[in-house]
């Protein structure tokens, strides 16, 4: 493992990777990552504007000879989500992120990489760069808050995008090309907390569950990942069955769209049921780990005394919101009847928490279906009722449908074949794209999406491959070429 990146090819894309990698940028706090790609589109000439939501379009001139009618679109997003490892000395959120490589692979120490999406974004100033590169006029386009709800893509002025051809920079494989992806909704089910007040002899625990993979709740949906909030519900109600507790708060999660490596609950009880209580979740940590001992066996249990709680949850509303993390999804619902091997419908339990004595659990749902969409929907929101919950919804943003006669779409599968005499695979992912939300605010627009190979987006571990990355960029050059002729 070296923290030498100098050498990597292609040189101008690594170059404005790394740059990106040194600003913070977590979603609603591009303002710095802003800042920068139009600093450098001032440098070069290249007009810029930005909306109401903080959305870049930088205008770059045709190459000469290539002063195509067609402007071409290459959109990407600013924001990266941060997450550490309790333990790193470095933060994503501060713009510290220690770069190293390992073989054909670079990643960060102890964080997320960020190259979600901003590979994406190197990609795309890298080409605008390149006097190797023929294009036609282009737009980049460089959105914001794609990591919490394609907030930024809802809210783009379409007024500032004339380009009806668009790529996506978005994927993360190299194996073909991205044609479709899955719709989504959020649900948030709030829990009123009943409490009372906790007699002065009983003890106060904190249980926190960790070493736990995480994940992208789209991508690795279907790896085998365990989810920290469900695992501790599920360790809570096992202990329950044999020790009454009383249950103060419940903490898991960071982000809407990935899958929670880490949770906790504070719980008080009287002192003569802490030997037990112990005992008890100790042995489902146990069985976590080793039903999961192939794809993420590393739950790690500790157990602490806390400063004593004065108030807490009743134990009918304590066994009430067990119930309800017991009866939230979560994990693959349906495998798509007509791709084989890709997950159509799913949903993921991201966050938990409590505030003002209100139990929040927040997840995802994600369809290439629709229907099958609002009916795990409808799911979630009987088993909140029935729990004495109020469910709030927020529907996101529509399957993106595929149009396989698009000439766009002839024109990447030839360039790949070309390329790397192979066809493409064409996909339908299960993870969102702006290319869902976008599509409806540019009439007409044509789209795809491709990328290079990335591993573990969302989650300490993402990883960039090299070679990859060389792909990724010898293909855009050879659609923008082709796209311009």
């Amino acid at each position: 493992m070296t923290s030498d990146l100098t050498q990597l090819e292609p040189r101008l894309v690594w170059e404005h990777f790394l740059e990106l990698t040194r600003i913070p940028r977590p979603p609603k706090q591009e303002e710095s990552a802003r800042a920068h790609v139009v600093a450098w589109a001032g440098e070069r000439g290249f007009a810029s504007n930005v909306d109401a939501a903080g959305n870049v379009v930088i205008q770059v001139p045709a190459s000469s000879g290539r002063e195509s009618p067609q402007t071409v679109v290459l959109q990407a997003h600013l924001d990266m989500v941060c997450e550490r490892d309790p333990s790193s000395p470095y933060d994503p959120r501060e713009g510290r992120i220690s770069v190293v490589r390992d073989g054909d692979w670079v990643l960060a120490e102890g964080t997320t990489l960020g190259a979600d999406n901003g590979i994406g974004v190197a990609g795309a100033m890298a080409a605008a760069d390149d006097p190797e590169i023929a294009h036609g006029p282009l737009e980049l386009l460089f959105t914001v808050s794609e990591e919490q709800g394609l907030d930024g893509a809802k809210a783009l002025d379409p007024a500032l995008v004339s380009g009806r051809i668009l790529l996506n920079l978005d994927g993360t494989s190299d194996a073909g090309i991205t044609i479709g992806c899955a719709g989504s909704a959020h649900t948030f089910a709030r829990l009123p907390l009943e409490a009372a007040p906790v007699p002065a002899s009983d003890l106060t625990l904190e249980v926190r569950l960790s070493g736990l993979r995480g994940g992208h709740s789209g991508g690795d949906i279907a790896s085998g990942r365990v989810n920290a909030i469900k695992a501790l519900g599920r360790v809570l109600s096992r202990a329950r069955h044999e020790v009454s507790f009383r249950l103060v708060g419940l903490e898991g999660g960071v982000s809407r769209n990935a899958i929670p490596r880490e949770a906790a609950a504070v719980v008080t009880l009287r002192p003569a049921a802490e030997a037990s209580f112990r005992s008890w979740a100790e042995s489902e940590v146990a069985a976590l780990q080793e039903q999961y001992s192939v794809t993420d066996g590393g739950a790690q249990l500790a157990i602490e005394r806390r400063e004593p709680a004065v108030e807490a949850a009743d134990y009918a509303t304590t066994s009430r919101a067990l119930d309800l993390v017991a009866v939230t999804l979560s994990g693959v619902i349906a495998m798509n009847p007509s791709l084989p091997g890709t997950v159509e419908t799913s949903t993921s339990f991201n966050v938990a928490s409590v505030g003002d004595g209100v139990l929040t659990l927040a997840s995802m749902i994600r369809s290439a279906n629709a229907t099958a969409l609002e009916d795990v929907v409808a799911t979630i929101e009987a088993g909140g009722r029935l729990a004495g919950a109020n469910v709030e919804i927020l529907r996101s943003y529509p399957p993106w449908r595929p149009e396989l006669d698009s000439q766009l779409l002839a024109t990447a599968r030839d360039a790949y074949a070309r390329l790397f005499d192979m066809e493409p695979k064409l996909e339908v992912v299960h993870g969102g794209l702006e290319c869902a939300v976008i599509g409806g605010k540019l009439p007409g627009v044509q789209m795809i999406s491709i990328g290079p190979n990335v591993e573990g987006p969302h989650a300490p571990g993402e990883r960039l491959s090299v070679s990859s990355t060389a792909r990724f960029y010898r293909l855009l050059g050879g659609i923008l070429d082709d796209l311009s002729r």
